[in-house]
């Protein structure tokens, strides 16, 4: 009894916000008569939250290195997202030039933190403070406090436009939304039978082959049902594409490499790490630099989808950013989150953000039903890990 007792707590605290995302998708969509379910809801469930999910893969990095935060990155969205705007609008200028040239801007911006957080050791909540005021008002000088538009079209496909292929979606029902769910499906079953292989040959230790297939199955599924509703308004929009890589690339970098295994080396035992011969001045200083260059294609990202950019433009973005990782398991004292946490963080705060928005609930009452989310996440954090004694 006590075994699986133990085996119950132990599925709890590992799947704890998949529940809870579940459990408040299911109410939400309850509430709002389903109409949360509605394909154009969610198809802007992802893109509105696109920047978060793009945002927090970066601060993942930051949060690994010790539960260090990254305040600027609402700050960097306003100035790269208003050079874009003013180069564009204003200057005329290339829009393939002008994303190459605001990418490199990020990079700097990360880059000129790193340093200082990195080689000079200034804490980072201080650093990136200073960063947010800095670069806030940096933007608002570029902008001229003004508001501007962005109209080019070729700068609006890169990031906004749906996909279709001519003759295959040119009815109301876009299938090449379908022909991705499934092959995507596929990969899901076919990577699951691949792992297990793999694990059995080096003879590691494994679950069981029912909850592995049912958790890929429900998996599959799930992408097969969204991709069904992605096909009835519109079909895959660029931008998704721009998110999926982007968690791919770096759930890749976290999960499968030896230099993503440093970030959580870093949290886990800076001074162990240190005398293992990892460079950790280094670390932190890809962490702020990859942060910046990231917070730079949401900048570009953000002024695309909304189509202008303001001196207001990010604000208290990184907030979303931060509260996505820790509500997905990201712990905070570092060494410990993943990709897959991190989705289902801000996929969690999505939820609530459009079923509270679709119910008519006002901003203030959202903000304190994703505060009290945060709080109690970091809190179940905080007690599960004085209790497995880390």
């Amino acid at each position: 009894m006590k075994g699986t007792a133990n085996k119950a707590s132990s599925f709890l605290t590992k799947y704890a916000m998949v529940i809870a995302l579940v459990i408040v998708f299911v109410l939400f969509a309850y509430l709002t008569d389903w109409r949360l379910l509605y394909p154009q809801n969610m198809s802007n469930l992802m893109l509105q939250n696109g920047y978060v999910l793009v945002m927090a893969c970066g601060m993942l990095l930051c949060i690994l290195t010790g539960g260090n935060i990254d305040l600027s990155i609402g700050s960097v969205i306003c100035l790269v997202g208003g050079l874009a705007a003013v180069m564009i609008t204003n200057m005329s200028m290339n829009p393939i030039l002008t994303i190459v040239i605001c990418l490199v801007v990020g990079l700097l911006v990360g880059v000129w933190q790193g340093y200082w957080i990195g080689y000079v050791r200034i804490p980072p909540f201080i650093t990136t403070l200073g960063g947010m005021f800095i670069f806030r008002g940096i933007g608002r000088l570029i902008l001229d406090n003004k508001t501007v538009a962005i109209q080019d079209s070729t700068f609006l496909n890169i990031f906004t436009k749906y996909i279709k292929i001519p003759g295959l979606d040119d009815g109301e029902t876009v299938y090449s939304a379908l022909i991705v769910g499934v092959v995507a499906a596929l990969f899901v079953l076919f990577s699951t039978a691949k792992n297990r292989r793999e694990r059995a040959k080096n003879g590691y230790r494994q679950n069981s082959m029912v909850w592995d297939y049912l958790k890929a199955g429900i998996i599959a599924a799930l992408i097969l049902y969204y991709c069904y509703l992605l096909s009835q308004y519109r079909g895959i929009s660029v931008m998704l594409v721009w998110v999926v890589a982007i968690c791919l690339i770096y759930n890749f970098i976290t999960a499968k490499t030896a230099f993503g295994r440093y970030f959580y080396a870093v949290g886990g035992n800076e001074k162990a790490t240190k005398l293992s011969g990892i460079n950790t001045d280094k670390i932190y200083f890809i962490a702020y630099a990859n942060m910046g260059l990231l917070a730079g294609l949401c900048g570009l990202l953000n002024a695309a989808r909304v189509g202008s950019v303001n001196g207001s433009t990010g604000t208290s973005f990184e907030m979303d950013a931060i509260g996505a990782c820790f509500i997905g398991g990201a712990s905070a004292y570092g060494g410990s989150g993943t990709v897959g946490g991190v989705v289902i963080g801000a996929l969690l705060l999505g939820v609530i953000n459009m079923g509270m928005s679709i119910l008519g609930i006002g901003d203030s009452w959202q903000y304190v039903v994703k505060g009290g989310v945060l709080l109690v996440a970091v809190i179940f954090d905080v007690v599960t890990s004085r209790k497995s004694g880390k």
